[in-house]
């Protein structure tokens, strides 16, 4: 591709080597009519003597001989160990002594797709996806979150001390979240179970929390195979507003990726993010992150904007 500030396109060289060929023109006032060195005239009238008109087009760059390069047998070795074991340039350059930036250079000239957008069970690449408008399906999951004894768990007392004075029974916290699918609009409740009601419940209160938002209407919801999830109760709350239901496949919970990635966001920034002194601070400092998240946070799944970027009547709610 010739750069845009190139003296010479194609015709230009072509115009340039007839001057001198067809024409009779010397180099040197060739150059000097096209402006550029005698060398460079040199190199372009010899290659149309040579090849003609075609002679004019680029060539590649890349050298026709390169005595350092890795040898075809260690780069098949190389890509058998990453198809076969699915470990990355660090883990597969130790096991074949060869520098782990190689091990890079290799897979990405033979196109090897990353881990990270492969399935780690199957080696499968996986299938992305994002639904077209707010509200055509909502991922619904829940998290469970160990409660922090009164005075700090180990990350304020230390493991030693916090294994002295540990208190049996300080119980759980169920992090029901609801995400959609194409904005990454969240809602999250923190309740006590996991059960039928508390599940039909909280679809109920996430509904009212997208219609405040703008979506007013869900579409689909997409769960895992929880007890609380097939139940009557919360196949009523669904009917409640004419939301189709869809489970996903056992075992399977990369079908359900995005409020996964939510939960591990939720507790990356805000569960573990810095030692608490009991549960309630804890609690108390969610409804500000869950604001951020959704007003302020960039996502990059949405090019570094925030959810609320995406859903038009959000501006102000939860604040």
């Amino acid at each position: 591709m010739v750069h845009r500030n190139a003296p010479l396109t194609p015709t230009g060289r072509l115009r340039l080597a007839r001057c001198v060929v067809d024409d009779g023109w010397c180099e040197r006032r060739a150059a000097e009519r096209f402006q550029v060195s005698v060398r460079t005239t040199r190199r372009w009238v010899d290659r149309y003597r040579e090849h003609g008109k075609a002679g004019m087009a680029d060539r590649s760059s890349r050298p026709q001989h390169s005595p350092r390069r890795t040898p075809t047998r260690t780069e098949r070795r190389i890509i058998k160990v990453r198809v076969t074991r699915r470990w990355g340039p660090a883990r597969i350059g130790f096991l074949l002594g060869i520098a782990p930036s190689t091990v890079g250079k290799v897979l990405r000239r033979y196109r090897v797709p990353r881990l990270a957008d492969l399935d780690r069970a199957t080696g499968q690449a996986i299938r992305r996806y994002e639904r077209d408008r707010p509200g055509e399906l909502v991922h619904v999951d829940i998290k469970k979150l160990g409660n922090i004894p009164d005075g700090g768990g180990h990350k304020v007392l230390g493991r030693a001390q916090a294994k002295r004075h540990r208190r049996r029974g300080v119980g759980y916290a169920y992090l029901h979240n609801a995400v959609d699918d194409h904005s990454r609009l969240a809602y999250t409740e923190l309740l006590t179970d996991e059960r039928k009601e508390t599940a039909a419940g909280f679809w109920r209160r996430a509904r009212a929390f997208f219609a405040h938002a703008g979506i007013e209407r869900v579409e689909r919801v997409l769960t895992d195979n929880g007890s609380c999830y097939r139940s009557r109760d919360f196949a009523q709350a669904l009917a409640e507003t004419g939301t189709v239901h869809k489970r996903t496949r056992p075992y399977r919970p990369q079908t359900n990726g995005k409020v996964e990635r939510y939960n591990r966001t939720l507790l990356e920034e805000w569960a573990y993010a810095r030692p608490y002194p009991g549960d309630t601070a804890r609690r108390e400092a969610f409804p500000a992150w869950l604001h951020t998240y959704n007003h302020h946070r960039g996502h990059t799944a949405l090019g570094g904007h925030p959810p609320a970027s995406r859903v038009t009547n959000l501006c102000g709610f939860y604040s």
